[in-house]
């Protein structure tokens, strides 16, 4: 099958990674194909039927992939490890898809690499299934993601914390898996050679407009910084919790990776955890946006050479970057609650509008999907909104003001803006129990709601319902490792 590799990665960066082959597989079975990502990028959907166990499990690459191992480093929770890499992941090769654009094709789960640190470098097929799941969930929200390609059953049983698992692994696209943390590997052993040559690939792979920028280093990192400041506002627009905001899950591109300990949280409370891992709460929805900001300065910190020559001068370009990380941040973030609140314009007082929203909906740990949802309907009827307030009487002084400064076409503008289908935890985990029974047909109908979040429809209703009560106070997710 002809794939069209053209692996600019292995070309032009030799020694920012290790040729590394797959681990072989027992019994490799093809369990989902993506088949609109297929199509979308120029590959034949049908073949892959076929062949795409051979192919995704690493047994029988095809002609042209050049499967290897990224460096990188990173922050994890606040510390630095200067070595990490692609512990159980190969990057199999690059190919341009039908809008032109280079996408990444990697095989998560693959076996250990050089970078595996001790583990085995396989992946389960729950948290494979999940990253399926939860993906294509930001998907269909309109926010940026690596994707899934295709879901492999290996035929071989992994020995993970909760007991025995069946192996699995993932064919993930991405514009590219360039991270912070790739820069942070070169720049730790002070590379400044190699921290230009990343900067140039990434520039002409992601930013190519900026090659001709009076400084192109302090341009790239400003279109970092905005591509990261408009993701994480998404992100918190739909309730969306990372859960791992580690330097190394924090790409170039600004599109999300690595949806291990992520979750979709239900009732508003800013304190909100659900990663195993995330003992302190750094990573709660709430630090999101500080974390944003840790971030793109961890960035900062690895491109200083590139920024000027004299040390003093490199900070102060670094800082009149990172200065505006708050209001980039707070301007995305409240371009997309206006839309959510169905807001006519842009007035003084809106945030303080949606802030005042939000204090209601945290009080009583309203449903974030549902009272944005309903909101649409309270336009003319306040009847849907109220059962979701524990004391109604919390929007009596809020629901006037709101309703004074709507558009005309409110209701329908709230309705394209605000889902209601989210990859809801209590369902996602109901689709990786009927997996690992051998049940995919509850993986799928979950998989197709998701696909449509936004358009109502009485067949997917308990979609759309809260977990039950108490669920979400004990739920946890993890790495999957």
């Amino acid at each position: 099958m002809t794939f069209r590799f053209d692996n600019s990665y292995a070309r032009d960066l030799e020694g920012f990674y290790v040729d590394w082959p797959a681990a072989p597989v027992p019994a490799p079975r093809l369990l989902r194909l993506n088949r609109p990502l297929a199509e979308e990028l120029g590959l034949d959907p049908d073949l892959l039927e076929r062949e795409g166990a051979e192919i995704f499990s690493g047994r029988r690459l095809p002609e042209g992939a050049h499967p290897l191992a990224q460096a990188y480093a990173g922050h994890q929770f606040g510390g630095f490890s200067p070595q990490l890499g692609d512990g159980r992941a190969l990057l199999i090769g690059e190919i341009t898809d039908r809008a032109g654009r280079r996408r990444d094709l990697q095989l998560k789960g693959s076996g250990r690499t050089p970078f595996s640190r001790g583990a085995d470098g396989k992946a389960a097929l729950g948290p494979v299934l999940r990253e399926y799941l939860v993906g294509e969930a930001m998907h269909g929200l309109g926010i940026p993601t690596t994707r899934a390609l295709a879901a492999v059953a290996t035929g071989e049983p992994l020995l993970r914390q909760e007991g025995e698992r069946p192996g699995a692994i993932l064919t993930r696209v991405a514009a590219s898996h360039i991270r912070v943390g790739t820069f942070q590997f070169f720049a730790a052993r002070s590379d400044i050679e190699r921290v230009r040559r990343l900067a140039d690939y990434a520039i002409a792979r992601h930013y190519p407009e900026l090659a001709s920028a009076p400084e192109p280093y302090l341009a790239f990192y400003e279109a970092v910084a905005e591509a990261q400041a408009q993701l994480v506002a998404r992100w918190m627009l739909v309730g969306f919790i990372h859960g791992v905001m580690n330097t190394d899950n924090m790409t170039i591109s600004g599109e999300t990776i690595d949806y291990g300990p992520c979750a979709f949280m239900e009732g508003y409370d800013p304190g909100t955890v659900f990663s195993s891992i995330d003992l302190q709460g750094r990573y709660a929805y709430g630090n999101q946006p500080y974390i944003l900001a840790w971030n793109l300065a961890r960035l900062g910190e690895a491109l200083l050479p590139l920024l000027d020559a004299d040390a003093e001068r490199a900070a102060d370009k670094a800082n009149s970057v990172l200065e505006t990380v708050g209001a980039r941040y707070q301007g995305h973030w409240l371009a997309g609650m206006r839309a959510k609140l169905g807001l006519s314009g842009a007035e003084e007082g809106d945030a303080r509008l949606a802030e005042d929203l939000l204090e209601a909906m945290r009080n009583q740990r309203a449903d974030w999907t549902l009272t944005f949802r309903r909101l649409a309907e309270a336009v003319t009827d306040e009847g849907a909104l109220r059962p979701l307030f524990r004391d109604p009487a919390a929007l009596e002084a809020w629901l006037p003001r709101w309703r004074a400064r709507l558009a005309p076409d409110a209701a329908e503008r709230m309705r394209a803006t605000n889902p209601i289908y989210i990859a809801r935890n209590h369902r996602v985990e109901e689709a990786l129990a009927a997996a690992h029974a051998g049940d995919l047909a509850p993986f799928d109908r979950l998989l197709e709601a998701l696909a449509d979040p936004f358009t109502e429809r009485a067949d997917r209703e308990l979609f759309a319902l809260p977990a039950p009560e108490g669920f979400d106070d004990s739920y946890r997710t993890f790495c999957g490792t």
